[in-house]
């Protein structure tokens, strides 16, 4: 079957996050997905299986290193780029790809300033009033967390705790004890984590670090990113309802990433959109 491998929310090549697309010239199991996943090891690895369907999606199935999950933000990104140019053989920077996921059909937008998806409307589920022990997983003083605004569990469609720091300095100065960050999985809640601050210009610097096997934290996160969009809306943190503001992430494992996000809340309404740019870095045979 034939493979590619691009670089999501990068600015260049080698950048960004990692993602292979694999497209099967047979049908595949899941176990036989989850083992290539595996060898590939990066934090995701998609599979295109359909051509175009009756809805005009493609059907896709994301598997990290570990499980296959039903939602995953440069994946949905990646994958829409390599069915555009490779699939639908599409040269102009114009058009929609529709990707048929776990959590249902995303849409992708593609245009001159790269891919945007629109992410499905955020849950709200658990507040961790336990700002210490999250300090701790974190190993950061306690009054680094901004106590302003709430720790909490927030989904588009793949969940992450939200924390909010006060600096950059303090997102830098993160370091994970795993075993805290494991008692918190297996005890209150399995998914990522994501802190954040304001940087210059009412931007955003984030980190997402991860309970999967062998890689700890995330270069680029769209799915976070998402999520932290609505929680930033839920809570005002930018004093407005409509939000436009860009994320750096990644630096820290010399990844450097940038994430476009655009968002709007009306009444219980949220509209979030995540976008960036992709660039092919490989192509070839899966033998």
């Amino acid at each position: 079957m034939e493979f590619y491998i691009v670089d999501v929310f990068a600015e260049q090549k080698y950048q960004g996050n990692q993602l292979a697309v694999l497209v099967p010239d047979r049908k595949l199991t899941a176990s036989e997905m989850q083992q290539i996943a595996r060898e590939i090891n990066f934090s995701e690895t998609t599979f295109i299986l359909s051509g175009k369907q009756e809805n005009g999606g493609y059907d896709v199935r994301i598997f990290t290193p570990d499980v296959e999950v039903p939602f995953a933000g440069h994946p949905t990104l990646g994958t829409a780029h390599v069915i555009r140019r490779f699939i639908e053989r599409e040269e102009s920077n114009s058009g929609k790809v529709l990707l048929n996921l776990k959590v249902g059909t995303i849409p992708v937008i593609i245009d001159d300033n790269g891919l945007v998806m629109q992410q499905n409307q955020p849950s709200f589920d658990m507040l961790i009033e336990q700002d210490s022990m999250i300090a701790d997983i974190l190993k950061i003083d306690k009054s680094d967390i901004d106590g302003d605004y709430p720790i909490q569990v927030v989904s588009t469609g793949l969940p992450c705790v939200v924390t909010p720091l006060k600096t950059v300095d303090a997102v830098k100065r993160c370091s994970i004890d795993r075993s805290l960050l494991q008692r918190f999985i297996d005890n209150i809640y399995d998914c990522n984590l994501l802190v954040f601050a304001p940087d210059r210009d009412n931007d955003l610097y984030v980190r997402v670090f991860m309970p999967d096997s062998g890689i700890q934290e995330d270069p680029a996160t769209g799915s976070a990113n998402g999520n932290l969009a609505g929680y930033l809306l839920k809570y005002n943190y930018f004093q407005k309802n409509k939000i436009q503001y860009n994320v750096r992430q990644g630096n820290e494992i010399n990844r450097p990433s940038l994430l476009r996000i655009n968002a709007a809340m009306t009444g219980e309404n949220f509209e979030i959109c995540v976008g960036g740019n992709v660039h092919l870095v490989a192509k070839g045979e899966w033998l």
